[in-house]
């Protein structure tokens, strides 16, 4: 059974974004649909010693409704040296700072035009990270497609040949599950259950926030934790009763 799941670009993702990628075969990096404003595409949170605060990327929203991702410009060429400097403050002092803050940092000081390149790039290094071996395809490496919406997701399933598609949980409200059956296309609602973990800063344990928190802390086993009390895609391949 060949999976499929796609998402938008994210920068600094949450760690149900993994989830979603590790359930997949093949994860589509939908970098050719349209900028959503106050989305986590550019922005999300990490944990300091005042709580959590978000570290957005600044863009430029000119005309971004009649764009895709992949032409959202970054707006602000001092953004990288604010965030790293957010970044290192907060996690300097985390048992896995040392592993894995050099090949982070070097994503810090390349010059990106675009917010997909950034996101791009964060994702093939945060999946190496993890340890999480699916297959990456950009959207705009896909033919060109003119449908949109759920038409757009069923032509690049049916250009991948997919067997089963991952949807977010909202997608119950908008998506048509008889469309998928017409195409005997398999279709599960991620339903990520967030695990707590020790983090720095305070006993209170806050969830949602980057990956990067949940690495920092945990090093080598932030997969396994990352996966906790989550369904597999040993799961999803076994188990047809989960599925619409």
């Amino acid at each position: 059974m060949r999976i499929i799941s796609i998402h938008q670009p994210a920068y600094l993702p949450w760690l149900g974004y993994f989830h979603k990628i590790a359930l997949a075969d093949i994860f589509v990096f939908f970098n050719t649909t349209q900028f959503e404003k106050n989305s986590f595409i550019n922005r999300n949170k990490i944990k300091t010693s005042h709580g959590p605060i978000w570290l957005s990327v600044p863009v430029s929203l000119k005309d971004h409704l009649q764009k895709e991702i992949q032409q959202i410009e970054i707006a602000d060429k001092t953004w990288p040296i604010k965030h790293w400097k957010t970044i290192e403050l907060n996690y300097v002092k985390a048992p896995y700072w040392p592993v894995y803050s050099p090949e982070i940092k070097k994503l810090y000081q390349k010059d990106y035009q675009t917010i997909d390149q950034i996101c791009y790039d964060q994702l093939i290094l945060f999946n190496k990270f993890l340890g999480i071996k699916t297959k990456i395809i950009k959207s705009s490496a896909l033919p060109e497609f003119t449908s949109k919406k759920e038409e757009l997701v069923l032509e690049i399933l049916d250009e991948l040949r997919a067997d089963a598609y991952i949807s977010g949980a909202l997608g119950k409200e908008y998506i048509h599950s008889e469309n998928f059956k017409k195409r005997h296309i398999r279709l599960y609602y991620q339903n990520y259950q967030h695990p707590a973990y020790q983090q720095l800063w305070s006993a209170d344990f806050s969830p949602y926030m980057s990956v990067i928190d949940l690495l920092f802390n945990h090093g080598p086993k932030s997969f396994e934790i990352l996966m906790s009390e989550n369904v597999t895609q040993k799961d999803l391949q076994n188990n047809p009763k989960l599925y619409e």
